[in-house]
């Protein structure tokens, strides 16, 4: 793997779908899982496969029918566990077990009621176990954001030395800010032994906001491997958005930071994901929502008209996005009037521009938006509409 390289590692089958209501079946599980192998995900988290016989099924029905990805299944560091996800991934051409367990206060003292060392201790039984089913054993160190630097510096190096060949760093609560988040990567990639022998992964929540955020400063810090989901579903606040963090990537060159994602793809696979877990993508979501390349301000829109890069720093054919959108409202100017009218046949001069607008403005106040058949209204209706018809 190129060191500008970074692995993306899709879980929207996995923490995605443990959103309250989105549950998918097999078959669904199956179809998302083949665009995700087309668009270029590194890994695939397929599911928790001891959880349900119905998860063990489709974690073993895509390890069936993925070809490029690694296709990855979740255990807790116990023993049926890691056997269960083993036998789900028998048919995976490019197996991963990932395995971990809580290594903050909070989690030993009180989820487990136990010790630093007994924790470690069965990290590396859990790690030392999964390989002896698969080389590709991803360990998780739970609640990584809230963990003190040094210990999960110290379960990091004995998960290694125990076979690990990914070490996932989660931000389990969306806790951390991003210079925290950057900072204890760069910890961990200074003061691990052997960490030249696992890839760091940035598994981060969005609490607080700042999931994409903390994962950018995760890779710039050394991580390359990013876990995120379609659309940023997951729990609670949900997760690291896919389409954020890659775009991210690929508008800032200077970074010298790059994915495998055909990003061409990107709103194609959320509006499948949307409308398969029945769940709303908020309008104003980056990059893929209804609103990301939509102008309604008059300003903006004149802009735009002139040069698209004026007001929009991503093209949206890069995302699958046909055209931006002029949309017209009371805020919207006579530029953008004259070029919704000009795509549906009318070349209007600044004369007529300035009778339309004024008879537009009437039209504007009393809807939310204008659309084709209301430009069609405002022109017949118009005092210059004689002029124009023969023009």
């Amino acid at each position: 793997m190129s060191n500008s390289n970074v692995k993306i590692f899709d879980t929207t089958l996995r923490d995605g779908e443990q959103v309250p209501g989105c549950k998918l079946n097999t078959d669904q599980k199956v179809i998302i899982a083949e665009q995700l192998d087309l668009l270029g995900v590194d890994i695939i988290e397929a599911g928790f496969p001891v959880s349900s016989p119905g998860d063990f099924k489709s974690v073993q029905e895509i390890a069936k029918m993925v070809k490029n990805a690694t296709v990855c299944g979740l255990s807790r560091s116990v023993k049926n566990d890691i056997k269960i996800a083993a036998e789900a991934l028998e048919f995976a051409v490019k197996p991963r077990i990932h395995t971990g367990i809580g290594t903050s206060e909070s989690h030993i003292k009180y989820k487990f009621k136990s010790t630093q060392d007994a924790i470690l201790e069965r990290a590396v039984a859990a790690v030392s176990y999964a390989k002896s089913f698969v080389e590709d054993v991803e360990f998780y160190a739970e609640d990584a954001g809230r963990t003190e630097n040094e210990y999960l510096a110290r379960v990091c190096e004995a998960a290694i030395k125990a076979g690990a060949t990914v070490l996932n760093i989660p931000d389990t609560t969306g806790y951390c800010l991003p210079h925290e988040y950057g900072a204890k990567i760069k910890y961990l990639k200074e003061n691990v032994k052997d960490i030249d022998k696992a890839v760091l992964s940035c598994h981060c929540h969005n609490d607080l906001g700042l999931a994409t955020a903390n994962s950018i400063e995760g890779v710039i810090n050394g991580a390359r491997q990013i876990e995120c989901t379609i659309n940023g579903i997951g729990e609670r606040a949900g997760n690291t958005a896919l389409e954020e963090v890659v775009m991210i990537l690929k508008q800032h060159p200077y970074l010298n930071l790059d994915t495998n994602i055909q990003t061409e793809m990107l709103y194609g696979i959320s509006q499948l994901v949307s409308d398969s877990m029945g769940i709303y993508t908020q309008p104003n979501k980056a990059i893929v929502g209804a609103n990301a390349f939509a102008h309604s301000s008059g300003i903006h829109q004149d802009g735009v008209i002139k040069k698209r890069e004026t007001y929009e720093i991503i093209n949206p054919h890069d995302v699958g996005v046909t055209e931006s959108a002029i949309v017209l409202t009371a805020r919207s100017g006579r530029a953008a009037l004259a070029y919704r009218a000009k795509n549906i046949g009318y070349e209007l001069t600044k004369l007529q521009l300035d009778e339309v607008y004024s008879n537009f403005l009437t039209f504007a106040d009393q809807k939310k938006e204008i659309e084709d058949s209301d430009i069609h209204q405002i022109i017949e209706t118009s005092k210059v509409y004689s002029e124009i018809i023969s023009a």
